[in-house]
């Protein structure tokens, strides 16, 4: 996975109505004037969120009749979490210290 890439994937999950976006279409596929209902912000504003996210790969759409339904394409999100393992396993370890730490100062010691 291209940093390029990653940058577009973080980028589009950068935006609440974006993540929310992702949560509503992991449920079913839905068109813009579906997802633009519950907002307030107009459909253009919708598409345009549609539009990042469709540009890092998380969702496309397809025709049907005159409808363009998106659907979630949730695969990219599988390098966002690769590159964020590193970092819970800095955290796993950092708070395992901690734990640790805590452990040894609430232990009584026997003088």
């Amino acid at each position: 996975m291209t940093d390029e890439r990653l940058n577009s994937i973080f980028f589009a999950l950068s935006a609440s109505t974006r993540r929310d976006v992702l949560t509503r279409l992991a449920d079913r596929d839905a068109t813009v004037n579906e997802l633009a209902a519950p907002y307030d912000i107009s459909v253009a504003a919708v598409s345009k969120h549609l539009k990042v996210l469709e540009n890092a790969g998380l969702i496309s759409r397809r025709k049907d009749a005159q409808f363009r339904p998106c659907r979630l394409d949730a695969a990219p999100l599988q390098a966002a979490d690769d590159w964020l393992a590193h970092y819970r396993h800095f955290w796993d370890r950092s708070l395992g210290r901690l734990s640790e730490y805590l452990q040894t100062i609430q232990t009584p010691s026997n003088d």
